[in-house]
């Protein structure tokens, strides 16, 4: 299947939003505009990331992810929303776009021990991360044998744990912007994140009533424009 685009994404979610209920249909309205602004920047893959990421909060956080919590909780969200869509994706679009199109980009990003959380603990003096080299070894067998098990789940799982630290080392300040010292990384997860987000929309947009979750910041309307939640 092709690339989803914005155009594409929103014309369906136009044919479609009369059937979505008020959450639902927020959620898809929200991802689609992010990932509309993603495209914008075509040679720009930081700003590209950051809206894309945008993209998969709208899309998957609900009101229990208000405020930040633990990475582990996150981690159990995530894997929650991967397997829900892979079980709903009947066409397989999220398996060949891991197995075959982005084969190459995840494994090097999963080799990559700069976006990998333990190493930046123990760099940082934390703790308890003095063994970050044997987590990243075992890292690698549970990636390598989800690989051959053919475990799309824990695969992905997999790859946004190294996403999320990409994340937060951008949002967090901790990257220059265009830095020659993480494109390897930001370029892959931007690629990673540009056809996989359409994908997912697209298969919430296909499964409206699987019950997406209630977004933490919902339209409220008391009837003065100042105090209504962006949309």
């Amino acid at each position: 299947m092709p690339d989803l685009s914005f155009d594409d994404l929103k014309s369906k979610q136009r044919a479609l939003r009369a059937g979505f209920e008020q959450d639902m249909g927020l959620r898809v309205h929200r991802a689609i505009s992010w990932i509309g602004r993603a495209e914008l920047e075509i040679d720009d893959a930081d700003a590209r990331f950051i809206f894309l990421w945008i993209a998969f909060n709208a899309a998957y956080a609900d009101e229990s992810d208000a405020g930040g919590r633990a990475f582990g909780t996150a981690r159990e969200d995530f894997e929650s929303f991967f397997g829900r869509l892979i079980r709903l994706d009947t066409d397989h679009r999220i398996y060949n776009a891991i197995w075959t199109r982005f084969s190459g980009p995840i494994r090097l990003l999963m080799q990559n021990r700069y976006v990998f959380s333990p190493f930046w603990s123990h760099h940082n003096g934390i703790a308890g991360h003095d063994d970050w080299e044997s987590r990243f070894r075992q890292s690698a067998r549970f990636f390598g044998d989800a690989v051959a098990q053919r475990d799309t789940t824990a695969v992905l799982t997999s790859v946004f744990d190294r996403l999320y630290v990409l994340r937060n080392q951008i949002m967090h300040g901790g990257a220059t912007w265009n830095g020659s010292v993480n494109r390897g990384q930001v370029s892959d997860g931007a690629q990673i994140l540009s056809f996989l987000l359409p994908a997912f929309v697209d298969l919430m947009m296909d499964n409206p009533a699987e019950g997406w979750g209630r977004p933490y910041y919902p339209v409220v309307d008391d009837g003065r424009a100042t105090s209504r939640a962006p949309q």
